[in-house]
């Protein structure tokens, strides 16, 4: 092989490096720059004269192996050119948007709370109609970011009995407040927002009700204020401390059936999905400058919907899903917040208050993070509820509504408590 026939497949060699690298390094550019600025159109122009001087530099010597003679020319042609393609790439890509229905008005039960924490928080309410309780009872949904709709199972059946019952769509989810600076979404803004909603409805205490990451944040407040909660209950609680179970608190996507995978890696294979959490790694603000709230609960959305039926028992008919829309960004932040927060155990081991922990039967959660709910709590009581999964009350109702409302009348349980240390078969 003679020495010009080398150069030349060196330089075409060089040139098939510089259409990899180039783009590589303009993505490189971008995601590092968006550690420090949100600002995506500038973010945008560095990242392609990243992708153009990269084309540049290695075009130079490529093209002078090649021969050309205007090698500076054609160095700046290719550097241009392959901009061009990544600009073109990622406009149909990664920032195509997709599809964001209307939103439709809230039902006209839906009030809102604006909280002197600065958020505006929508709520239902269902006055008591019974003997009046002195204490309101306050339901805490899950997800972090995951709301219901209206008045939740066992609500009506609690206000006939005399309490004023509330429910409330949390900080970043559903109806209430999205945040411009998602880094604002904190365990810490949680519990506050709820002591603040406990003081707009004159309560000295509350009864809490916690479904899932609702119990979470239920355990949080309680050990921040023990003095303002009568009595708790956590229904399929997540983790009372994340750190304490290294593999987490159960993962319900595992259940997924094979269609049901095939329609979640579509969902979760999106180019503009995908940078979007590769920035939320980085930046959060930075990906939600990229995908606004409205776009990304509405992916979100779809995501739920994948996996809506997976956390049930086997057989358990489908639920039909309302329109209550999830929150991305509160779901994603505050799970990170959440790994971070102290231990509350200590705390809660010297609350006397008055616990009910159901555990459904076919429930993703590992059962060492229910134990750990009785062995810290030292005046709780757990049950198990058969036929039920992770959503106690939309698979058992009728039994989800009994042990609320003996738990918080006073009245003996309707199943016997389960004191064993081991998970039940």
């Amino acid at each position: 092989m003679s020495r010009t026939t080398l150069h030349r497949l060196s330089g075409a060699l060089l040139l098939l490096v510089a259409a990899v690298l180039a783009p590589l390094a303009g993505i490189a550019g971008f995601v590092g720059l968006a550690a420090v600025t949100a600002d995506i159109p500038l973010l945008c122009v560095i990242g392609l004269l990243v992708v153009a001087g990269a084309g540049l530099l290695l075009g130079l010597p490529a093209f002078s192996l090649l021969g050309v003679r205007r090698k500076r020319g054609a160095a700046l042609l290719l550097g241009g050119g392959l901009a061009a393609a990544v600009a073109a790439v990622a406009s149909f890509t990664v920032f195509r948007s997709g599809p964001v229905p209307a939103l439709a008005a809230p039902p006209p039960d839906v009030r809102f709370w604006n909280l002197p924490t600065g958020s505006r928080i929508a709520y239902v309410h269902a006055p008591a109609t019974g003997k009046p309780k002195p204490t309101p009872v306050v339901f805490l949904h899950g997800g972090p970011g995951t709301p219901g709709e209206g008045i939740p199972v066992a609500g009506a059946a609690l206000a006939a009995d005399g309490f004023d019952v509330y429910a409330y769509d949390q900080l970043g989810a559903g109806r209430s407040t999205r945040l411009s600076d998602v880094t604002g979404y904190t365990v810490a803004r949680h519990v506050a927002d709820l002591d603040a909603i406990r003081a707009a409805i004159g309560a000295d205490k509350i009864i809490i009700v916690g479904q899932s990451w609702g119990g979470s944040l239920a355990a949080q407040y309680l050990a921040a204020h023990p003095d303002h909660v009568a009595k708790v209950a956590f229904t399929a609680p997540g983790a009372l401390w994340l750190p304490a179970l290294p593999d987490g608190d159960g993962d319900p996507w595992t259940r997924l059936t094979p269609s049901q995978k095939k329609r979640y890696d579509q969902l979760t294979s999106s180019p503009r999905l995908l940078a979007a959490f590769l920035l939320m790694g980085v930046n959060p603000n930075t990906a939600h400058a990229m995908v606004g709230d409205r776009e990304a609960d509405e992916r979100f959305h779809e995501l739920a919907l994948v996996g809506k039926d997976t956390t049930s028992c086997p057989g358990t008919p489908p639920r039909t899903p309302h329109e209550n829309r999830q929150g991305f960004y509160v779901n994603q932040v505050t799970s990170k917040d959440f790994h971070k927060v102290p231990d509350p155990r200590p705390a809660l081991r010297r609350v006397r208050t008055p616990a009910l922990i159901m555990r459904g039967e076919c429930d993703f959660i590992k059962w060492e993070a229910t134990r750990d709910y009785r062995q810290t709590l030292p005046n709780s009581t757990l049950v198990m509820v058969k036929g039920a999964g992770h959503a106690i009350a939309g698979d058992q109702p009728a039994a989800y509504t009994d042990l609320l409302r003996a738990f918080l009348l006073g009245r003996r349980l309707p199943l016997p408590a389960y004191t064993s240390p081991d998970a039940p078969r």
